[in-house]
Formats: C-alpha cells, structure tokens, sequence
C-alpha cells in the first residue's frame, strides 16, 4: 500500500487527499458562511453578497472553492447564476468524520512500549 490514506465508508472507498480537499475547503469563515446561507435553499449570487458583507469578486472566490470541492453546486438561469448546497458530498463529509472514530482492523503493528 502506498502513502495515501484511505477512508472507507458507506461501501465507498474515497483518497484522503478527495477529503482533505472537501474539509480544507470549510476551513475558512466566510465559506462557513455561505454554507450558512445556502441551508435554507438555493440562492442567486447577487442575494449572497449583500448579506454576507462581501464583494461580488471576493464572493465569487469562495464559491469557486466550495463549487471545486464539491460542497456546492450551480446552475444557470438566463444571466443570473444559483448556487446550493451539495448534501451528498455533505453527507459523505459526515461518514468520513465517523469512519475515524471506528477502529481500523487487520494487523497492527505494536509500538515499542514508552518508559
């Protein structure tokens, strides 16, 4: 077996660096925020801004980031675009999480005993 982690989960094999790039993604406050605002339903770009006190060039920074990731999708309407939440990549954050509370199983190397 190589470096790279593997977590598995819900019968799905995903690489550390797929979840590591999801979470790193969340690891910021202003994409917490807009994650916030995205849990009630979609919402166009030009209502995001205003709310969350950001500029339409910073806002769009943040999305693209989520987008990505995969925490967020878009569509296209006409000239406006609308984003919403991704809930299966959510929920498979969430498997990821409770995969690591689970011990691994199979052979385990012990260590030296500290003194």
């Amino acid at each position: 077996m190589n470096d790279q982690v593997y977590l598995i989960y819900y019968g799905l094999v995903k690489t550390g660096e797929t979840v590591s790039r999801r979470f790193h993604a969340l690891a910021d406050e202003s994409r917490l925020k807009i994650i916030d605002r995205l849990r009630d339903g979609e919402e166009c770009v030009c209502n995001l801004a205003g709310p969350l006190g950001m500029r339409q060039s910073l806002l769009s920074f943040h999305l693209r980031a989520l987008k990505d990731a995969g925490i967020i999708s878009d569509r296209k309407e006409g000239r406006w675009v609308y984003y919403a939440l991704n809930l299966d990549v959510l929920d498979e954050m969430l498997a990821s999480l409770e995969a690591l509370k689970k011990p691994r199983k199979g052979l385990r190397l012990i260590a030296p005993r500290c003194e």
